[in-house]
Parts: structure tokens; sequence; C-alpha cells
């Protein structure tokens, strides 16, 4: 058996992981093998020898991941080269392995004296699973994967709890963040003593320094939408569709959406490079927007999957294809080497959805060099809204464009 071997910059993430750090890297930069080859080091394992080098008396390992990531076995391919499985028949040792979703990560708070890897990281807030991760902590040795670490400082606050620097959310609220004064409900007017948090975060974020091989060309495609019943309903706040007033922010957005993603010329924009693209990976928001999506007439033999809240269906293999994916159900957690295409039919308003949506597609093992991203918009006032957010990567924020 071949040794394990790793590319540099994944062993010098490596040589600097320890305890309780994050791994970041960006997304198609290995860092599943990565984490695992950290595992492997500590457990006794060896890289660069000719033969496989085996661990000596391996912790369990634990693998918390996305519901997706388990159900496809993806895990699965990675623990192969270290001679690790989730059966123990075909693992060469005898410890536990277990790859599971963060929904069932309750089920694991009692573990002790385990490895843990947490995958996409999934620890913000205060909730179950926040809690959950941190009696796991407590009483085991663990690392988190992440493409896209913290995007406030609170985000920080459970890792920089698991890690022993503050005892609790309380603690880090009173020594770091002043409320507003002027609303109703707590919000964080801005954070103090902010050189500390750095000096934390500097401490356990452990960066991977990958160069991608690969040429990502995002191209903007303009297409028509009903500008009477736009202005109408903007007029009027009127929605056509339920023949009911607009109640607020959300509802208004709703419907300039629909309006827009809805008309004929952003389907045959999509149509047209699927003529010049005929495998072809498509992102959507909303159900009314997959029923338009289906029934498009793509032409002859062409097989059409989708990857939603309704189906699981895996990427067609067939020489043309369509492959439908919700944004919420499949920004995360899969790989695709057989296309170099993603259409965003509509935007999502998250930078990091967005993000991580691209990176589908973007992985050390594609065999293309060239990936090509498609983002269907028109010129009306919502979808020149939320391109100006995602460009500045922020979050779009329906009450303050509504100005509701």
């Amino acid at each position: 058996m071949a040794g394990i071997s790793l590319y540099d910059y994944q062993l010098d993430a490596v040589e600097r992981m320890q305890n309780g750090c994050i791994l970041c890297g960006g997304v198609g930069s290995g860092k599943s093998r990565t984490s695992l080859a950290y595992y492997y080091k500590e457990q006794g394992g060896k890289f660069g020898t000719k033969d496989y080098v085996r661990m000596k008396s391996p912790q369990d390992l634990y693998i918390i991941t996305t519901a997706r990531k388990r159900d496809t076995k993806e895990w699965e391919g990675e623990l192969c080269p270290f001679l690790l499985s989730t059966n123990p028949k075909i693992s060469l040792y005898k410890n536990t392995v277990v790859v599971d979703s963060w929904n069932n990560i309750k089920k694991y708070k009692d573990v002790t004296g385990a490895f843990f890897i947490f995958d996409e990281q999934r620890v913000v807030g205060s909730g179950a699973w926040v809690k959950a991760f941190l009696n796991i902590a407590r009483k085991n040795k663990w690392i988190l994967l992440s493409a896209t670490p913290g995007d406030t400082w609170q985000d920080y606050i459970p890792v920089f709890v698991a890690n022993g620097f503050y005892r609790n959310k309380t603690e880090f609220s009173r020594e770091h963040i002043v409320y507003s004064r002027f609303t109703k409900y707590p919000k964080i007017d801005r954070y103090i003593n902010t050189g500390r948090l750095i000096r934390y975060r500097n401490q356990i974020l452990v960066d991977m320094d990958f160069h991608r091989e690969t040429v990502s060309h995002h191209e903007e495609v303009y297409v028509d939408y009903d500008i009477s019943l736009y202005k109408e309903v903007s007029k009027k706040r009127w929605n056509p569709y339920t023949n009911e007033p607009i109640i607020n922010a959300a509802e208004l957005c709703y419907v300039w959406r629909k309006i827009v993603n809805s008309d004929e010329g952003r389907q045959l924009a999509l149509l047209e490079l699927f003529e010049k693209h005929p495998k072809m990976i498509v992102f959507y928001n909303f159900d009314y927007e997959l029923d338009i999506l289906r029934n498009l007439y793509y032409g002859n033999k062409v097989e059409i999957a989708e990857w939603n809240g309704h189906k699981h269906q895996p990427i067609p293999k067939s020489k043309r294809w369509v492959y439908l994916v919700q944004y919420t159900a499949g920004a995360e957690g899969w790989n695709c080497i057989t296309t170099d295409t993603i259409v965003f039919y509509s935007p999502n308003y998250s930078y990091k959805i967005m993000q991580q949506s691209a990176g589908r597609i973007d992985r050390l093992n594609t065999p293309f060099i060239h990936l090509y991203y498609y983002h269907l918009k028109s010129r009306s006032g919502i979808d020149l809204a939320i391109s100006k957010a995602i460009r500045e990567k922020k979050n779009f924020n329906e009450s303050r464009f509504a100005k509701w």
C-alpha cells in the first residue's frame, strides 16, 4: 500500500493545525483530506514514505457533516487512502468510525476520548447544535472545517468558548459587545476590545495557502421583465398573484422577484445558454422557478434531475443534462466535475451561499481549466440591488431596500 501523499499547501496546513482549530480553505481546496491527514498524523501516521505507515491504536473518529455528504458517502472516499471505513469489515483498524449529519449531533454529546471532525461549520448562535458541540468539545479532540468562517465576531463565540477563551456567551458579551440603546430588541451597535478577538481568531484559524489552477469566468446576462406590472406593484402595493394588499417588505420583494424571475425573456436566455453548454447546473430560489425550469423544452434526449426539499436525485450521467438545484438545499456538501457550467437563474440574498454554490464545480480534481458562471438578471431595481449587495460581499436587506 502506497504512503499518504498531500499537496505542499496541505502539508503546511497539517503542520500548523492543533486541537480546537478551524481549518479554513476555499471551496475545492481539499479540506476533508487535510483534516484526515491531521488525524492520521496525530495517531502516529507518517507522510512522504514509500509505504503506508500504520497508526498506533487510533482514537474513535466521528465526522459530523451535511446530510447530503453522509448520504452520498463522500467521506467514505476520503477515508479510503487512510485504510479507514465506517464498515468494520473493510477498515484496517478496530476503532469506531462514524459519519453522520449535524441533525444528529445530539446523539454524540456523551462520547468521550474520541476525535471529532466538524465539517461545513454550523456552530453559530446558541441552539441545540451549539450546546451539543460544547459538550463534545470538553471531552474529546476536535477540529472544524470551513470555507467561509464567521461573518461577525458573534459567530466565533461557540468556538472561543470551546477553546477556553471565555467561560460562556455572557462573559464574551460583557467584555466585547455594546448594544444599541435605541431598539426594542437587543441589537449589537459595535464590538470593543477587538484586538484581543483578532489575537484569539489568529490562534485558531489555519488558512490553507491554496492557489487555483482553474480560471473562473462570470458573465451577467441581462434579460427583459414586465416593467409596467413591476411599476404598478411598486405604486399600489398590491399582490397580483393573491389579489390582496401586500403586508410587509418581504412580501413586496417576493412579488417583485416573481415578476422578473417568471418573465419569458429569462427562460429564453437559459435555453440559449444550454445550446452552448449541454451539461449545466442551474441554481434557483423558489418553487415557482422550479416549475418553470422543469417544463422548459431543452431538446430531445435531455436528462433533467433535481436536488431540493422535494427530491434528492443524483447528478445525471447522459450526454445532455440539466441539474436543477435549490440554493438552500444544495449550496454546499456536494461536488461535480462533469460540467464546467453553472447558471444562476436568480440570485440568492446571501453572498456566502452564492460563493458556496459557485464552488460546486471548482474542485481540485476537475478536468476543466475554464469554468463558466452565468448570472441571469434584469435591469429592475430589485435585481440590481441584490447584485450590488453580492458584489460588495454583503447580504441583501429587504426592509432597507423596500423602505418599509
